[in-house]
């Protein structure tokens, strides 16, 4: 396979335990279509806490090196990262570094949900404590 980008040849390589193909000069590199999961599971493998992966496509420069068939850019996950998707669901194509800002992506969204699950029990002990002293003060009140 040649990369999409440079056209040079890609190499298979382990990258965090997957089998990925990396392109020898411009470092990019090919995922087939379910090893972009399993990049985002070494950071967070709980899927239904990841969001929409795929929003705003729009044309790519580039075609699949399996298929060379059309590709699609598209926002990764709401943040400002384009990532290339085959349209046949061939694969993805990361730039250089591409792959360390989805872990980092990944990573970030681990604290945002435990920081937001932390707000929403804080949250929740305030509303107990509010409504408790509330019922207290009624039966106070009552009992004058």
């Amino acid at each position: 396979m040649d990369c999409p980008r440079c056209g040079s040849s890609l190499k298979t390589e382990k990258y965090k335990g997957i089998e990925v193909d990396k392109c020898v000069s411009c470092e990019g590199m090919w995922l087939d279509y379910p090893e972009l999961d399993q990049l985002e599971d070494t950071a967070m493998d709980e899927d239904d806490l990841k969001g929409s992966m795929i929003t705003r496509q729009m044309g790519s420069e580039i075609t699949c090196p399996r298929c060379h068939g059309a590709m699609q850019q598209f926002r990764y996950r709401y943040n400002e990262l384009w990532l290339d998707v085959c349209e046949a669901e061939h694969g993805f194509w990361l730039d250089k570094g591409e792959e360390k800002r989805v872990i980092e992506l990944m990573e970030q969204r681990i604290k945002d949900t435990n920081r937001s699950t932390g707000a929403e029990q804080d949250w929740a002990r305030l509303i107990g404590r509010v409504r408790r002293r509330s019922l207290v003060k009624r039966i106070k009140d009552f009992m004058k």
